[in-house]
């Protein structure tokens, strides 16, 4: 038997949860020669656990003559959650991985019969195929073929990655940090109708109402041998020798965006609940492809006065904008926490949506002037991103963000209690994705990918643009506000100079010139001073637009990650339908649902550009026409000068 090592070829840098770093000639022990995605896992010299590029290694089999001594037990694997609320030590699992009659010490009684026909099995067999997941802290499933194989529990989907801040910035107090909940309402899902897997309800729920549907995926994937083990449908492919026992292998990084939006358990098939007609995301099909279906009753939102409040007799203060929905006319005010709960919902709610940011936040100087009207203005841009979505536009929290009353504090915790246990998050959000007519066959899978790889490939070349122009509009607004302001007014300051200088020659005749070339000195200064006004009108609107794109640009990789992820499962089991290895059905059965990423990140790659276009045709436009304005100005003040000189 040999102990799996490999030595490190390049130093790695560690830059996610659940990765470890690397040192050149460093020696690592493998939990699995098994690579996975172009990853590793293992063990290296300073005893931490985790995930490393296959490619920054060369694996190396060392005979040994007996058993390995202990490892060091490494801090607890924040991608290993073993049942019952504890974490393996490292040798345990080591030694669990290397010896499959004794991955479990002691086994419950009805666990012994299995473990004993798989020992008789691995008798009957050569050589055993590799598990398809190194470590699956879970039992056995009953049809193996003789190996035991460890799988990462994965984090519950529909998990967000996005918190809150909670820094000085509009702390979270009382009506924020109240920690009872709200009784749930007749109709809420969830609620009413507690069991949904064993109820044996069919569409529409429980006695057919209609608005609710009954979506799941999990029956293209249940196999005869699964049971009800959560972990049994991980088995190799080769364990059961019939084509039905074959499925698609997990990520083994849980971290990964395409796991933790639920993307993945999406197109493998685990994804099953209750959508209302009113949760349903339309695409249709338009002129350039799929797009968002437009919203019936478009409207707009304004963001106005800026208004500093405090509580608690004055122990407390606050900035409070007022806002005013197009659609009902009624207006509310609104702290920037509230703008930051939203977006927090909006972000966990939409993985394939990219959800304008929020202004940043700071921690001194809240109540300045400049800097309350710098956030309104980013607010107001943010806000007309929110209403021109016809997804974002339409969704419950943000309806609720806007109509609530202000003074209803009892009205306002339920809507948010009622959002944070929204269900059609994570894998159930992609039930709700209604394609056009014809199915999710109507895409070309070399097609989406190529499209998608050009989005990726505009996306980073705008991004680039977009820091420089910013960087070079930034630097060209400081030259204005100070260094074009100091040269006009140092000129200005010099022709009062020679005016002054003239005015000693005490003639008559020359009392004319001496005014004129003084007034020209004063226009100089005007010139100046328009000079350190005019960033305001227009380069900080580009600034402004180029940080609110910055931000829609920080958002696609994640995007597009979890619609390459569905293309890679597509592919693996495309090629377990040529090995014989799985059912055409089931193939299929991906395929479909990975048309459906597809086709919500296909409709929002065209919305990005819609409004794309749209904001930079409008600002470009203002822009110049600021800088008419402004040169307007500057030629309106020598004209003024020169025509001093007509009487002289």
């Amino acid at each position: 038997m040999a102990l799996l090592r490999a030595r490190a070829l390049y130093d790695f840098k560690s830059e996610n949860p659940g990765e470890i770093s690397l040192r050149e000639h460093e020696v690592l022990s493998l939990c699995s020669d098994q690579e996975i995605e172009g990853w590793f896992e293992g063990v290296n010299s300073r005893g931490d656990r985790g995930l490393f590029p296959a490619s920054y290694v060369q694996v190396i089999r060392a005979p040994v003559a007996e058993p390995p001594a202990p490892l060091p037990v490494p801090a607890p694997a924040r991608y290993a959650n073993v049942p019952g609320g504890g974490f393996e030590p490292l040798a345990a699992v080591v030694a669990a991985a290397t010896s499959p009659a004794t991955a479990f010490s002691n086994p419950p009684p009805a666990q012994q019969q299995q473990q004993q026909h798989h020992h008789h099995q691995q008798q009957q067999h050569q050589q055993l195929p590799p598990p398809a997941e190194p470590f699956q802290l879970l039992p056995p499933p009953p049809a193996t073929s003789g190996f035991s194989s460890f799988q990462a529990v994965p984090p519950s989907y529909g998990g967000s990655s996005y918190q809150t801040s909670q820094g000085s910035d509009d702390d979270w107090d009382d009506d924020w940090d109240d920690s009872s909940t709200v009784a749930d309402e007749p109709g809420v899902l969830g609620s009413s109708y507690p069991d949904y897997e064993n109820a044996g309800m069919g569409v529409g729920g429980p006695g057919g109402s209609s608005g609710r549907y009954r979506l799941s995926t999990r029956s293209d994937l249940s196999l005869s041998s699964r049971g009800s083990q959560p972990g049994a449908h991980l088995q190799h492919p080769a364990a059961g020798g019939a084509k039905s026992s074959a499925t698609v292998s997990r990520n083994l990084n849980r971290f990964s965006t395409f796991v933790k939006s639920g993307g993945e358990a999406f197109v493998l098939g685990e994804a099953s609940g209750f959508v209302k007609d009113g949760d349903k995301l339309c695409v249709v099909l338009g002129t350039y492809g799929p797009e968002w279906q437009e919203n019936p009753y478009p409207f707009q939102c304004s963001i106005e006065d800026p208004t500093k409040q405090t509580k608690f007799k004055g122990m407390k203060s606050y900035i409070a904008y007022k806002l005013v929905p197009s659609h009902t006319g009624q207006q509310v005010h609104r702290r920037y926490k509230h703008f930051d709960w939203l977006y927090g919902r909006l972000v966990e709610k939409f993985p394939v949506i990219s959800v304008p940011h929020l202004p940043e936040k700071q921690a001194t100087g809240r109540f300045e002037e400049d800097f309350i009207s710098k956030r309104r203005k980013g607010l107001a841009w943010w806000m007309d991103h929110m209403c021109s979505h016809p997804v974002l536009a339409q969704c419950d929290a943000f309806q609720h963000f806007l109509t609530c009353p202000s003074t209803d504090e009892k009205a306002w915790k339920q809507g948010k209690r009622k959002a944070e246990k929204d269900e059609m998050v994570g894998a159930n959000f992609f039930l709700t994705i209604s394609v056009p007519a014809g199915g999710p066959a109507a895409l070309d899978l070399q097609e989406v990918e190529s499209k998608v790889d050009g989005f990726k490939s505009f996306t980073k070349k705008m991004d680039d643009s977009t820091i420089q122009l910013n960087q070079t509009v930034n630097e060209f607004a400081r030259k204005q506000v100070t260094g074009f302001k100091k040269e006009y007014q140092k000129v200005g300051h010099s022709f009062k100079g020679l005016s002054q200088a003239f005015e000693m020659d005490q003639q008559a005749f020359s009392v004319g010139l001496n005014q004129a070339i003084a007034f020209t000195g004063e226009a100089y200064d005007a010139i100046g001073e328009l000079f350190a006004e005019q960033p305001r009108q227009d380069l900080d609107p580009v600034m402004d637009l180029l940080a609110l794109y910055q931000g829609h640009l920080a958002n696609f990789p994640d995007i597009i990650h979890v619609q390459k992820g569905a293309l890679t499962k597509v592919k693996e089991s495309k090629r377990h339908v040529e090995e014989g290895k799985m059912e055409v059905q089931k193939a299929d059965g991906i395929q479909d649902r990975c048309n459906i990423i597809s086709f919500a990140t296909l409709a929002e790659i065209h919305h990005f550009h819609k409004i794309r276009v749209r904001d930079f045709k409008s600002q470009m436009q203002h822009f110049l026409q600021q800088q008419i304005l402004f040169f307007q100005k500057v030629t309106q003040k020598l004209e003024e000068a020169l025509h001093k000189y007509d009487s002289v």
